[in-house]
């Protein structure tokens, strides 16, 4: 059995607004950028993982208690996504969304889901791909499990493709002030 890692004498929580086009890693074979273009803190590492395509709320810690906590499924812990779609999305959609998704890998748990405004955040580049004449909406998507890519499916199991998403909230923490490739020291 192998040696565990000793536990940090202070355990540091980073919060990252992770761009768009960034891998959730520190190291890339491929030379695509990483953690390690924003983030020069030493020995932490993501607390959960954020894909390529999407954007957002990042938390990375040096702590493996503090990342098992954050990351693990049995914690539920309830991640909050503003996600931009493509079309008008409809009050059905809405409501499929927040009662639980049939989606190949088993239905999804219910979530909290509602229209919103676009908010007021960063220019993504480059930008998403927009049809003059198909419309695009923003929901607040709330979910506690974390399969891979279950926002972008469950937002197409209703018909309405993911055209941009943000993770805005993890558990108490948010973006909220961080401005994009940005990080922020909070205390655990």
């Amino acid at each position: 059995m192998g040696k565990r890692r000793p536990e940090p004498a202070k355990t540091q929580l980073i919060l990252l607004n992770k761009p768009f086009d960034v891998l959730s890693q520190f190291t890339d074979d491929n030379q695509r950028a990483t953690l390690k273009n924003y983030v020069d803190i030493p020995n932490v590492y993501a607390a959960g993982r954020l894909d390529r395509d999407s954007e957002g709320l990042l938390i990375l810690t040096n702590s493996g208690k503090m990342q098992h906590l954050l990351a693990h499924p049995d914690n539920k812990t309830d991640k909050c996504y503003w996600v931009q779609v493509e079309g008008q999305i409809t009050n059905l959609a809405i409501d499929k969304l927040s009662s639980g998704i049939e989606l190949k890998d088993g239905i999804t748990a219910p979530a909290q889901c509602e229209l919103m405004q676009s908010p007021e955040i960063w220019p993504r580049v480059p930008p998403i791909r927009e049809r003059a004449a198909i419309p695009t909406s923003w929901i607040s998507l709330t979910i506690s499990e974390g399969r891979n890519r279950q926002v972008r499916r469950m937002t197409a199991a209703v018909g309405f493709p993911t055209l941009r998403l943000i993770r805005y909230r993890i558990g108490q923490w948010t973006i909220d002030d961080i401005d994009s490739g940005n990080y922020t020291i909070v205390e655990p």
